[in-house]
């Protein structure tokens, strides 16, 4: 009787438990991105952060086009408001078929990791992206600071594709005060 309790016991935790990374859809991409339009500076207004960005402030992307089709992809921060800005200098490369939308990061040789743009505003002025397995995820602003409905906007898309909004941090942009 106690081995048929802890197999019901396992299948209700089990079912209880959601659905696999493996069983989830595929993270849907923006429909297309015009490269030259979001070539340029964006902050990081919230994201899920992985170990390199914990604690750090002002933290922005720069990309820039290359001839040969790449992006140069420049992950600038702060360790604090009144320090000197830091810079990790990766490239992306669009993944082939994807109107921009996928591409393939690299900051240290041989590691990669695929970021998906999720969603760009008509304005380029706001856009959401992640990575495929939703582990991790950004709000981007052409501007240090955003106003909340653009915020909720932008966030409620990663929620759309799955990304669980409790793990969404506000990144602090500007230093209290100023």
């Amino acid at each position: 009787m106690f081995r048929i309790l802890t197999l019901l016991t396992a299948i209700v935790l089990s079912a209880c438990a959601g659905p696999a990374a493996s069983e989830r859809a595929p993270m849907v991409a923006a429909p297309s991105v015009d490269l030259p339009r979001f070539a340029g500076t964006w902050y990081v207004i919230g994201h899920i952060p992985y170990f390199f960005e914990e604690g750090k402030v002002a933290l922005r992307d720069e990309y820039r086009l290359r001839p040969d089709g790449r992006i140069d992809n420049d992950f600038v921060f702060k360790k604090r408001f009144d320090g000197e800005d830091r810079r990790w200098r990766g490239v992306s490369t669009v993944v082939p078929g994807s109107e921009g939308a996928r591409w393939k990061v690299q900051f240290v040789w041989p590691l990669s990791t695929e970021l998906v743009v999720v969603h760009v505003d008509d304005d380029y002025q706001g856009a959401a992206l992640a990575t495929p397995d939703r582990k991790l995820a950004w709000v981007f602003g052409r501007e240090a600071t955003m106003d909340s409905a653009r915020y909720d906007a932008l966030v409620a898309r990663l929620v759309a594709q799955g990304v669980d909004p409790s793990t969404l941090r506000m990144v602090p942009q500007v230093a209290p005060g100023t």
